[in-house]
């Protein structure tokens, strides 16, 4: 699972570095305005997981917001592979993320800016984790985000905001909420699993992240004949639950036993947010 004792492997703009020697300029766009996109793709075995739809994701929010893509999908999927295999990852995350490039600081970029493009990989356990057990715990907290939460885009002031309240209070996600209803977690999407069985979340728009591993659990529920349900709900009804969960890359299928220090359902993690973790892992090892 984890990374050799060799050195640990970046990308930057064409060029795989020891991390220790890799930098990028302080003009670029993406440290001074946030102004730049990324993606994070698990690895399981050594494999990328559920790829496909997280460059397609990548490259729906860089034309969002108007940065030239550097790469093919076959050329991003290249880099990906070069360096899991130069850091002998075989499970955890690889990040990417392209920004508008360097320039003199200015809200106004020149034309014709080259894009820069920064990957790393993460050893991390994500078929295992210590939360899993017992569920995890949630609180809610205001949504502070911009509009445009549709694209995934660098700056995530208000995230790190509500992961830190999260960590505050000793709690594993932050639920965020408007005008009632849950939008989503601060790094994942929230479901939760009504009394009459009904899988429930919160339909796709420009107020939610469309979720990669969302889409590929909702091909299963599909799958499996269950009942979803894409409307918004409420604090309310999630405490009124039979069950809970989030999806991430970094988290797969995880499932939620508290909100805001009350049990959902029988505070363990419910039977069909097992099954789907499971039938997650298996179809995403069969590279489906």
């Amino acid at each position: 699972m984890a990374e050799t004792s060799a050195p640990r492997i970046v990308y930057v703009n064409g060029a795989f570095l020891p991390i220790e020697t890799a930098s990028i300029p302080v003009m670029d766009r993406g440290f001074l305005f946030g102004d730049g996109i990324y993606e994070v793709t698990a690895v399981l075995d050594g494999h990328l997981i559920d790829n496909e739809p997280h460059l397609a994701r990548l490259e729906r929010s860089l034309g969002e917001i108007d940065i030239p893509n550097p790469h093919s999908r076959e050329a991003w999927t290249e880099i990906q592979q070069a360096l899991v295999a130069r850091n002998n990852l075989s499970e955890g995350l690889i990040y990417l993320e392209v920004t508008r490039g360097v320039a003199e600081r200015d809200f106004l970029s020149p034309a014709g800016l080259t894009p820069t493009v920064v990957m790393f990989t993460q050893a991390k356990s994500v078929r295992t984790s210590a939360a899993l057990a017992k569920g995890a715990a949630v609180i809610t907290v205001p949504d502070l985000r911009w509009a445009r939460r549709d694209i995934k885009s660098t700056s995530l002031l208000a995230q790190v905001l509500a992961k830190r309240a999260a960590a505050a209070a000793g709690v594993n996600e932050a639920w965020m909420v408007e005008g009632g209803t849950v939008t989503e977690g601060a790094s994942s999407t929230a479901f939760i699993v009504t009394k009459a069985g009904e899988i429930v979340s919160r339909p796709l728009s420009h107020a939610v992240l469309p979720g990669v591993t969302r889409r590929a659990v909702l091909r299963l529920v599909a799958e499996k004949g269950l009942t979803f349900v894409e409307r918004p709900f409420t604090v309310e009804e999630a405490l009124a639950a039979e069950e809970a969960f989030f999806t991430s890359a970094s988290s797969l299928v995880m499932p939620v036993t508290s909100i805001d220090g009350r049990p959902i359902g029988g505070g363990s993690p419910g039977p069909l947010t097992r099954e789907l973790r499971q039938l997650y892992i298996e179809a995403a090892l069969e590279g489906r």
